[in-house]
């Protein structure tokens, strides 16, 4: 009778183990889904993509009109706040500043934008402003985390991976939640994280804030080394051996044991089919020339919109693009050089109107929710001589697509644009919106941990019936 050594019954067994990880694989998936909270009603829109305005770009100067703003330039106004005035004694008086750039209107719906967004206005029949937004945190770090996290002190997880974790992904061989060039400042990872939410649903950064968009691509996704088949071979083994731990160390124990041989499975996946999704020069010239790429000024971040509709159109649940650095002073946070804000609109203007053309021409837009903002606002009044602080009490964001009413503004802030007084919109309640668009509700999309149950609205926040189609 022959025998075999042990390399060669590891060869031959290959194929085996392989079956064995496959069948793992798909009991994982459907645990995966028991986990997750299917749609509660039908969804509005599938997938969103954030466009996110890092630093605070100045709703007063963009997308909120104020004519008493404009007419009233250069004079003092009382702005009180009892605890800012304990803690620096200010009289609370403050210089008002008129808009830096001129207002018009576009569209049949007369909506007023800057000229700091010429090309975005062009669609202003297209979008959703909500005027009367407010949140958490009157700095960076802790803003930009409850954007994204709804907590400004805890690790909580992002609002990419809770709809990973209520939806999971349209296409199996992407991941459900990308981010593009993120930043690695103000909560950083956190703002990606899954948190206590099982590693899988961790979001999937691509590149970083800083690096060229044209590096924009997952890492290591060619081995020029071993052919498709000897690295399927690798792979089977490799999971057999993590699935006879799996049960050794018994189904469920480690959430990061699962992490890895999921992580692994997809990464194979990505190998076969994100090298196609990542290339651009499949587009036409026309596609291109919308987003402004080969243009100076528009090319880095009109290639991270595109990639964005590309993802979009692949499946991908989530897409996060970030207008982001990693430095101690976000872009859009001019606190003493407010016309440096033209140089940032002329970066992001063309390709943020591109995107909204393209989804639409595609049939996108029906069922993709476009998101655009940052973590606050600024004040009416100078700081400096041409500079604007933070204000987390009343700014503009506005939304597209999936769901929403066109052309259509809710809320408002006073007349100098300062502080949210109708329609309010807590960034709580924009969360719930965002997911009852995707068909989740709010309250019921939860994790229990640490004996209580977690969600992103934690205990508040509201569905913003006004601006549902």
């Amino acid at each position: 009778m022959a025998t075999l050594d042990r390399r060669e019954l590891l060869r031959n067994a290959a194929c085996g183990f392989g079956s064995l990880a496959l069948a793992g694989l798909c009991a994982d998936d459907a645990g995966a889904a028991a986990r997750r909270s299917l749609p509660l009603f039908a969804p509005r829109a599938k997938r969103i993509i954030f466009v996110f305005m890092q630093g605070g770009p100045s709703h007063v100067d963009s997308f909120d009109y104020k004519p008493e703003l404009i007419a009233h330039d250069g004079e003092q106004r009382a702005f009180r706040d009892a605890r800012k005035l304990a803690k620096t004694g200010m009289s609370g008086e403050e210089t008002l500043m008129r808009p830096l750039w001129p207002y018009r209107q576009y569209g049949e719906t007369g909506r007023w934008v800057s000229d700091l967004f010429p090309q975005i206005g062009r669609h202003a029949d297209e979008l959703c402003f909500l005027h009367g937004m407010h949140t958490n945190g009157v700095a960076h770090g802790p803003a930009t985390l409850f954007l994204h996290t709804g907590a400004t002190n805890l690790i909580r997880p992002s609002i990419g991976s809770w709809v990973s974790y209520g939806l999971g992904s349209e296409n199996r061989n992407l991941p459900a939640f990308v981010t593009l060039c993120p930043s690695s400042g103000n909560g950083g990872p956190r703002n990606f994280s899954n948190a206590f939410l099982p590693a899988e649903y961790q979001g999937t950064a691509i590149s970083r804030a800083g690096q060229p968009a044209t590096e924009a691509r997952p890492a290591h996704i060619v081995n020029r080394e071993l052919s498709s088949a000897e690295q399927r071979r690798q792979l089977d083994l490799l999971q057999a051996f993590n699935r006879d731990q799996q049960q050794r160390t018994g189904a469920g124990a480690s959430t990061d044991l699962d992490a890895v041989v999921e992580s692994y499975e997809l990464a194979w996946r990505m190998q076969m089919h994100a090298p196609g999704l990542f290339d651009l020069s499949q587009e036409t010239a026309a596609t291109l020339q919308m987003y402004g790429i080969g243009e100076g000024t528009t090319d880095d971040f009109g290639r991270q919109c595109l990639l964005a509709r590309r993802m979009a159109e692949a499946g991908v649940r989530f897409i996060q693009v970030s207008y982001a650095d990693n430095t101690d002073n976000p872009r859009w946070d001019q606190h003493s050089n407010m016309p440096k804000h033209a140089e940032h609109a002329l970066a992001t203007d063309k390709p943020v109107a591109g995107l909204l053309a393209d989804l639409k021409q595609r049939g996108l837009l029906e069922d993709t929710l476009l998101w655009w903002g940052g973590e606050f606002g600024r004040n009416p009044f100078t700081q400096g001589n041409n500079g604007r602080d933070h204000n987390p009490k009343g700014f503009t964001q506005f939304l597209a697509g999936g769901g929403v009413k066109a052309g259509f503004a809710h809320g408002a802030t006073d007349e100098f644009g300062h502080e949210a007084i109708a329609g309010r919109v807590h960034m709580h309640d924009l969360h719930a919106t965002l997911l009852h668009l995707l068909g989740l509700d709010h309250e019921r999309l939860t994790y229990r941990y640490a004996g209580r149950d977690f969600r992103l609205t934690d205990i508040a926040g509201r569905v913003v019936e006004e601006i549902l189609t």
